[in-house]
Order: C-alpha cells, then sequence, then structure tokens
C-alpha cells in the first residue's frame, strides 16, 4: 500500500518525535562535557568495509545487511551500525594526525533486516562514541562512565553493567582450541548456524540466542580463563578503576558481543529481565583489520535510541514536557490581521513560542483551538484594539485579564509576564 510504511520502521511525529530529541539532546549535551566531538557519515558504505570490520561470521554481515548493487554496479550496504563508519572517516581524513586521543560521538540511523519487536526496528537509530588512539582501561572506564550518567540522566533505574574481557589475538587462540574441543563434544546437539560457527569463529557459539546451544555453552570454558598477562592486568585495572568511581558492575563471563571487531573488555548495561540497554567494549584490531598500514587502538560503544525510549516507557518515565504556547493571538476581522502577525513575527523572533489563526476561524473557535493547543495566554486584535491602541491578554489558567498598549504586548511577553 502505498499509504502504508514498509515493516519494521517507523514515522516520528507528535510525541514520539519530542521524548526521541529530548534524549538525543540529553546525550548530546553530556557528550560536550566529555569533549566528544559530533561526526556524521554516510547512510550508506561500500560492502567490503562491513564485511572486514563487522565479520563475515556475524550474523548482522550473514543475515541482516540491506545490501545492493549500485548503477555503477559497486555492491553498497546500508549502514548497520556506527562504528565501522566512524572508524573508515577516522583513516580517510587522517584524524590519527591530530593530537590524540580523538573522541567522536555520533546519532545515526542504522539498517537491519531481523524480525520487528519491541524496541528493535529495521531502522533504527544509534548514539554511539567511539574513543581512538588509547590503551589504557581508563578509555573504556569513561565511556562506561558516561553511559552510567546518561541512564540516570534519563531517569531509567533498571539497569546494571556487565563487564568480561575476550582477550586478545594472543591469548584468543588457545580459548579456541579449547572451546572447538568442547563444542565438538556436543556437534550433534548444535543448531545448524552453530556447527558452521564453531568452524570459523567458535567464540560466536556463546553469543547464539537458541535454547539448546545456550544450553551446552553453559558449561563451555569461558575466555576470562585464558588471558595472557597483558589482558588479565587490563581488566583488573579497569575493575580497580570501576570501583573507584562507585560503579557498581558484575562479571558475565557470557558476554562476547555480536561483532567480530572486539578484543579485550566487552560490556554491556542490562536490566533485571536480562535485556540489553547499551553494549560496547575496546576493539584493538579494527582499525588494522580496516587499514593494514595502521595499528591504532579504540573503544566505543552503541546504544539505541528506540531501545531507550522502550525502558523509558516500561519504567514509567515522564521526560519534560515540551515547551508551551506562551501566547496566542487572535485575530478579529481583516483590520487586525496584519498587526497581529507583526506582534507574532516580532515575538518569535525573540524565541518566545506564538500561535496565531490561519484558518480564518471565529474568535470562539480560535479559543476553543487556543484551549487545545494547551496556550498559557490569548489576546485577540481587532479594529477595536487597533483604534484604542489597547488590548486585553488573558491568562488561560486564571481567566485574568491584562490590558496592554499594543505597541508593548511583545516587551510585556518578552519581560516574562507568561
Amino acid at each position: 500500500m502505498i499509504t502504508q510504511a514498509p515493516r519494521g520502521v517507523q514515522d516520528w511525529y507528535g510525541k514520539d518525535m519530542h521524548r526521541r530529541t529530548v534524549i538525543e539532546k540529553i546525550a548530546r549535551d553530556l557528550a560536550k562535557a566529555y569533549h566528544i566531538k559530533e561526526i556524521i557519515t554516510p547512510v550508506f558504505e561500500h560492502t567490503v568495509l562491513f564485511q572486514r570490520s563487522v565479520g563475515e561470521t556475524t550474523d548482522v554481515v550473514q543475515k541482516e545487511m540491506y545490501t545492493f548493487n549500485d548503477k555503477g554496479d559497486r555492491s553498497i550496504t546500508l549502514k548497520p551500525e556506527g562504528t565501522a563508519g566512524a572508524i573508515r572517516a577516522y583513516l580517510e581524513h587522517n584524524m590519527y594526525a591530530d593530537p590524540g586521543p580523538v573522541k567522536l560521538f555520533y546519532v545515526t540511523p542504522a539498517f537491519r533486516y531481523e524480525k520487528p519487536q519491541s524496541g528493535r526496528l529495521r531502522q533504527h537509530h544509534q548514539f554511539g562514541v567511539e574513543f581512538v588512539g588509547s590503551k589504557s582501561p581508563l578509555a573504556e572506564v569513561e565511556l562506561i562512565s558516561l553511559v552510567t550518567t546518561l541512564i540516570k540522566r534519563f531517569g531509567l533505574e533498571d539497569a546494571k553493567l556487565h563487564i568480561n574481557s575476550i582477550g586478545c589475538k594472543n591469548c584468543r587462540q588457545t580459548y579456541n582450541d579449547a572451546l572447538l574441543s568442547y563444542l565438538k563434544e556436543h556437534e550433534e546437539n548444535l543448531c545448524p548456524t552453530c556447527r558452521e560457527r564453531m568452524l570459523k569463529n567458535p567464540l560466536r557459539v556463546i553469543d547464539c540466542k537458541v535454547d539448546a546451544c545456550k544450553e551446552i555453552v553453559k558449561d563451555a570454558p569461558r575466555t576470562i580463563d585464558y588471558l595472557d598477562d597483558e589482558c588479565r592486568e587490563h581488566f583488573e585495572e579497569l575493575q580497580a578503576l570501576l570501583k573507584e568511581l562507585g560503579i557498581p558492575y558484575e562479571i558475565d563471563t557470557g558476554i562476547v558481543r555480536g561483532l567480530d571487531y572486539y578484543t579485550k573488555t566487552v560490556f554491556e548495561f542490562v536490566n533485571s529481565e536480562g535485556f540489553t540497554l547499551c553494549g560496547g567494549g575496546r576493539y584493538d584490531g579494527l582499525i588494522h583489520e580496516i587499514d593494514e598500514k595502521q595499528d591504532i587502538p579504540s573503544v566505543g560503544f552503541g546504544m539505541g535510541i528506540e531501545r531507550i525510549l522502550y525502558f523509558l516507557e516500561k519504567e514509567g518515565v515522564e521526560l519534560e514536557a515540551e515547551d508551551p504556547v506562551e501566547l496566542y493571538v487572535g485575530i478579529l476581522g481583516k483590520e487586525g490581521k496584519a498587526k497581529a502577525y507583526k506582534l507574532v513575527n516580532d515575538l518569535r523572533n525573540q524565541g518566545i513560542i506564538v500561535e496565531t489563526d490561519y484558518m480564518d476561524r471565529s474568535v470562539k473557535a480560535q479559543m476553543k483551538y487556543a484551549n487545545k493547543i494547551g496556550a498559557r495566554k490569548t489576546v485577540i486584535i481587532g479594529s477595536d484594539e487597533l483604534a484604542n491602541n489597547l488590548a486585553r491578554i488573558k491568562d488561560m489558567e486564571t481567566g485574568e485579564q491584562t490590558e496592554v498598549a499594543l505597541d508593548r504586548i511583545s516587551e510585556y511577553i518578552a519581560g516574562g509576564n507568561c
């Protein structure tokens, strides 16, 4: 149907649009306090970028990407997440030559073909941060601190930090060998996808959502038991920093994240029902994977805006209301139209929210409309008001009326008398 949007997408308007705007403003304001600069990258990229960065064995690449050939027969993909595009831009524009670290944030649409459900859409929006250039666990702690503060400012209470370490390439192979050996003992009970995963990237089996596979991996070897000295020290320092900041956490060895580029620290903020509000971690090998001439450590996270709005509603959290219409300027007759609209224009130029009549309604209908839109005050301008250079401003809550000279109304309203 031409008047119905495709499945899994959402139109933003009215109350939902306002709530989304509030969420994005809170996020942007906090990013500013952390001296993180905004970046906007294209909605689509070359497909190979996601194949190399996200990982060819991931569900995102294998099942969920919106990929097509353009008119030049180039394979193009709508971005399924924000990190790969931001890192590509970092490399393309030589940001590594800038004083480090480079800290970038984005609010971006992302596209994944998956079953639509509450808080998860085929076109969704992410607030994300990329912290590039630091090997220190303090980089992870900064992002965890930011998300902790952000969740508090949103008003959410049901969210706890879960952390894990999945090691680096130096200790991962030992772990993969142990995991593969374990999985082969249970191979016949794994889902078909995991039988394939275990040969290409056994760690991905830990992240499977199929009940039978989840039961099998309960007793599987864990990455945390195979960390080399460097990764273990990194994880221990991370925990010490979190304790110093008073940020509670839980070590969750089941967290491996769904994208191949993660190394060492991975983290999620999870509610009491096990739903993830935000996820991220360290990906020291990602830049080298995209550009073999570079080897720069990085940390980041992504937070789904629709997911946050869903949990706000679930917890019954009310965001700040929209700013009210300060004044409704009613028009009586053609004579008052020009003067009324000049007043409207003057007040709007001072940043005051004002509305007026565009529908040629009667005065009675205009007052009903002013009440419906929640105008705090109203004034009617017609021939009598023009002749006497005087109008009555009515407080819609108390019913009190104040006489003000026409040429002083703008000053009266702008002076805080609303």
